[in-house]
């Protein structure tokens, strides 16, 4: 493995990505000028190699906790390489949908309102308000049995969403939110606290408009009591 201090100073990754442009490096030079530099007794090109070993077999799954297990990386160091990699990811998809109101979730769902049956939807997000994706977890008269937290966040953790917004249909046209409507908030409030998923909101559609509890400020209510 080559050291860096070996390498003619105008070819170094910095300097060559200066000169060339950042498309002339390598996977490793791009790595290794991330990391700046190594530590004492491994170069830092030793030490990009071993990341990008890591990155490369667990890239979807990659945390502080594996990184920081790689001789020479420490918790600033791999703060650095995942913000990086969040940064990109967030550039790339920043022609995605983003949500910000109860309305925006609205007109995704527009055919639920003329659903003869009840639906229950999950929307994931990711830290910049981005939609990960849209899920139908339960089709059929809601209660607390049926929609259980377990099914509701196993795929919100498998996608790493830092937030997850609900969406039912009441075929009857009436908005109100029921008894059970409120407990079932309540529980999936309870169990993204745990697993810290910030529960955004959770809407009731029907032919007659929509009702959101975070508008109505009911999510706050509840959120309040788990506490």
């Amino acid at each position: 493995m080559k050291k860096i201090k070996n390498i003619p100073k105008f070819d170094r990754p910095r300097e060559k990505l200066q000169k060339k442009g950042v498309k002339a490096l390598s996977n490793l030079e791009l790595m290794t000028a991330l990391l700046g530099k190594g530590v004492k007794g491994r170069d830092v090109f030793r030490v990009a190699k071993d990341v990008l070993k890591v990155a490369e077999n667990d890239f979807d799954n990659l945390t502080v906790e594996k990184l920081e297990k790689i001789d020479g990386i420490g918790l600033a160091k791999a703060c650095q390489i995942l913000s990086a990699i969040e940064l990109v990811k967030r550039l790339l998809t920043k022609d995605s949908i983003k949500i910000r109101t109860a309305k925006d979730i609205v007109k995704l769902v527009e055919e639920l309102k003329e659903r003869k049956q009840e639906y229950f939807l999950t929307f994931t997000l990711d830290g910049g308000g981005n939609l990960i994706r849209e899920r139908t977890v339960f089709i059929g008269t809601l209660n607390q049995s049926l929609v259980h937290p377990r099914e509701v966040f196993a795929d919100a953790i498998t996608d790493r969403a830092a937030a997850i917004i609900f969406v039912h249909n009441h075929p009857s046209g009436n908005l109100t939110p029921s008894r059970e409507d409120k407990l079932i908030t309540k529980r999936l409030i309870e169990t993204g606290n745990i697993v810290g998923i910030n529960v955004l909101d959770h809407i009731i559609v029907s032919k007659n408009g929509h009702f959101s509890f975070k508008t109505e400020g009911i999510l706050e209510e509840e959120n309040d009591d788990t506490r």
